[in-house]
């Protein structure tokens, strides 16, 4: 797929976002259109998968550790081909398989973990990993973590046991926004220096702009480096991407846009 094409896929990935938040009356707007253009290349470009066969046992393995971005990765599955995108406007409904957090009790098809507790996932994500270097399977994982979540100590356990059982077949990619729903990360709990943290904890580090599809294809493609070592992917991005008067502020982390407004946050989306 070329870069073009990304770039398509990402609009209309962000359009979904806004369209399924908008009609659910909740849920977090700013990191789900700024993780659209990631998960643009993970869905189109990077993983392996079969939408038609979503338990395919040689799946790349995708953890959304920040669960609260759910419509991101909805918006993902949706336009891959494993439902049919109507249902997006489901969002948060009741009896609805797209709930506030994705879940694999949910029956949406291409969801590998039930999130919501923050600093979980990279956990779920070594275990995944440690399992298929013990069944010599040839498959590979990626997690998905907010900066923020890295204040959770549950996630430095998870790095440790990663680089102990050389888990090169894991990929963590960090959201590098600086903001978290309390505010600017280096205000609520510093977490710099993020890159001497991860190696110090033997991670290969590698660093992409979150926004340059070309940029995310090559570093992705390139991971990992060296083996026997799990490596860390921080993306820059910013928070509401594709909206700019919303871009980078804390406050919509977690805050639907009014259904009424809808329309101008999508013509800002393909219009500036």
């Amino acid at each position: 797929m070329s870069v073009r094409d990304l770039e398509k896929q990402s609009m209309r990935i962000r359009e979904w976002v806004l369209r399924s938040i908008a009609e659910a009356g909740s849920g977090h707007t700013g990191g789900s259109l700024g993780l659209a253009d990631v998960f643009a290349v993970l869905y189109f470009q990077i993983l392996r998968h079969r939408p038609e066969d979503p338990s395919w046992a040689h799946r790349d393995r995708l953890v959304l550790s920040i669960g609260h971005v759910a419509p991101v990765l909805y918006a993902s599955l949706a336009l891959s081909g494993y439902f049919p995108e109507e249902e997006l406007l489901t969002l948060r409904k009741l009896g609805s398989r797209l709930q506030g957090h994705p879940g694999r009790d949910h029956g949406l098809p291409g969801v590998e973990l039930s999130a919501g507790s923050l600093g979980q996932g990279l956990s779920v994500s070594v275990g995944m990993a440690l399992s298929a270097k013990h069944l010599n399977t040839d498959w590979r994982g990626y997690s998905i973590h907010g900066d923020g979540e890295l204040q959770e100590g549950a996630i430095w356990e998870a790095a440790m046991s990663a680089a102990h059982h050389k888990l090169d077949n894991l990929v963590a990619i960090v959201d590098r926004n600086h903001v978290q729903i309390d505010g600017y990360t280096k205000e609520v709990m510093e977490i710099e220096p993020l890159e001497d943290k991860f190696r110090a904890f033997g991670w290969e580090v590698l660093h992409c702009d979150g926004h340059d599809h070309a940029h995310i294809r090559s570093t992705l493609q390139n991971a990992p480096i060296t083996p026997g070592v799990p490596t860390v992917v921080i993306a820059k991005t910013n928070m509401g991407k594709g909206v700019p008067h919303i871009e980078n502020d804390y406050r919509w982390h977690g805050k639907p846009l009014p259904k009424k407004e809808l329309e101008s946050f999508i013509n800002a989306l393909y219009h500036g």
